[in-house]
């Protein structure tokens, strides 16, 4: 009689795990690494001269290469907020990275992105995912201890830093993502993973094997800067070895791209230390040797600079390895509506995405993407020109169609590019195409009109009652 009980139970648990198998695979796993900083020719498979990206490379050979894909934000809060939300950044006033309270304040931001917010990770949590964040938040601030911590926006387990609490060491992203993922698959659970990487940004936290690696480059800089990025390459292709071993690489989406364009000094200056209150102490500013490939502007920019940035998509059998993409235009507010869609995960009844899913141009199914809605961009930049940085006075900003606009702050001065056909921004089309011009900044007045005038919602420290 044990032995026969034994047999049932053995059984059951043969049973129950090939369900959970099966169920896993009709719904895809996601792993979404976002970088930081990272410029778009900061890759060896976009002619990178010196630094070496094999693995990224090999994402890019095993899958299609998005040419044109844009963030929301050319600088980091906002452009994750959009990523978590499907929304516009400018619709939660959040149009600037995360600072301690008093400077939130004064920008009149919020102080982190309000917990009652529609969010990814919850709509995936909801579909049955183990959903998971490793690496940079910034979506408050370690100067803010009361602000929320990852677990409240819909995440099963994290490790962060630039955000409450105890800050996870910026190298152990790869290694918690792999044992998170190791154990999803044991559970037989659909996972949705995070992997938001500290590269390239400041402090750069160099290794002396990275440094090895470039020790004949004659410029310390750029030895600084291709160690770094050589070392999240690395961290890269261990979470992808993890994928192969387990088996599970066909049934994964991995997506790569970053936050918004490469940092660079306002003028030449000396190499220095300096130290973050959440990463510790690493090289400076004077270290960022990232590169558009010829794109116009760089972080905190809305010229394509600061906002058209890597974008490689790899799901073996179901998104076209080896190829390149440059015509559609997909932006980082349709990630969640293309992740819902792939995980047959449903949005919450009212909440209506600022983005569209785009899962029929990563598998290749009909045309190039050809967007239906206009995207808008919203930021806090200096009018007149700043003379240390003169393509960083864009504040408001609308593509629709091939059409891209860019405004000064009252809307005094703009420019108007053919995005598709110039996405360089090099000819300046306003004097010759006035009509659209007229068309393009009543979207943006439109849009504005959208625009809660500040923030609201319990989106303030306590801190704030000193101020």
């Amino acid at each position: 009689m044990i032995g026969v009980r034994r047999r049932v139970v053995f059984l059951a648990a043969i049973v129950a795990a090939i369900t959970a198998h099966c169920q896993s695979e009709t719904k895809p796993n996601i792993l979404f690494i976002f970088a930081d900083d990272w410029g778009w020719g900061d890759l060896g498979c976009h002619g990178h001269p010196y630094v070496k990206t094999p693995n990224i490379d090999r994402l890019a050979k095993e899958g299609t290469d998005f040419h044109r894909f844009t963030v929301a934000s050319g600088v980091c809060s906002p452009s994750r907020t959009a990523v978590m939300t499907g929304h516009f950044p400018a619709r939660y006033n959040i149009d600037g990275h995360f600072a301690w309270v008093p400077s939130n304040a004064k920008r009149g931001m919020p102080d982190w992105l309000d917990t009652s917010a529609p969010t990814l990770p919850k709509m995936l949590q909801a579909a049955g995912y183990a959903t998971a964040h490793f690496g940079k938040w910034h979506l408050a601030n370690d100067m803010i201890p009361d602000s929320p911590l990852p677990s409240e926006y819909g995440y099963d387990e994290y490790g962060a830093f630039n955000c409450a609490g105890e800050q996870m060491p910026v190298h152990e992203d790869a290694m918690h993502t792999n044992a998170f993922i190791e154990k999803a698959v044991a559970d037989g659970k659909p996972f949705f993973v995070n992997l938001w990487m500290h590269e390239p940004h400041t402090p750069f936290h160099t290794v002396p094997k990275y440094e090895w690696r470039f020790r004949e480059m004659e410029s310390r800089p750029d030895q600084i800067y291709a160690s770094v990025l050589s070392h999240a390459d690395d961290r890269i292709g261990e979470v992808i070895d993890t994928l192969d071993r387990l088996g599970i690489e066909e049934n994964t989406l991995v997506i790569f791209s970053s936050d918004n364009g490469p940092a660079r000094a306002k003028k030449p200056g000396e190499l220095k230390l300096q130290y973050d209150t959440a990463t510790g102490a690493g090289w400076g500013i004077n270290a960022a040797k990232g590169i558009t490939a010829g794109r116009k502007g760089y972080k905190a920019s809305l010229f394509e600079g600061g906002i058209n940035v890597p974008f490689i998509a790899r799901w073996p059998g179901k998104i076209a390895a080896g190829e390149n993409d440059d015509v559609s235009l997909i932006s980082a507010v349709d990630l969640l509506p293309t992740f819902c869609e792939l995980a047959g995960a449903e949005m919450p009844e009212g909440y209506v995405p600022d983005g569209v899913s785009q899962v029929d141009v990563l598998l290749g199914k009909g045309e190039h993407a050809t967007r239906e809605k206009s995207l808008f961009w919203k930021s806090q930049s200096p009018w007149p020109v700043d003379s240390s940085k003169t393509d960083h006075w864009v504040s408001w900003a609308v593509v629709d169609g091939n059409w891209k606009l860019n405004a000064s702050r009252g809307l005094e001065y703009v420019e108007l590019y053919d995005i598709v056909g110039d996405p360089y921004e090099k000819t300046d089309l306003k004097e010759e195409k006035p009509e659209v011009v007229k068309e393009m900044i009543g979207k943006i007045e439109a849009w504005q009109a959208t625009l809660q005038e500040e923030p609201t919602g319990d989106v303030f420290s306590a801190e704030r009652e000193g101020l």
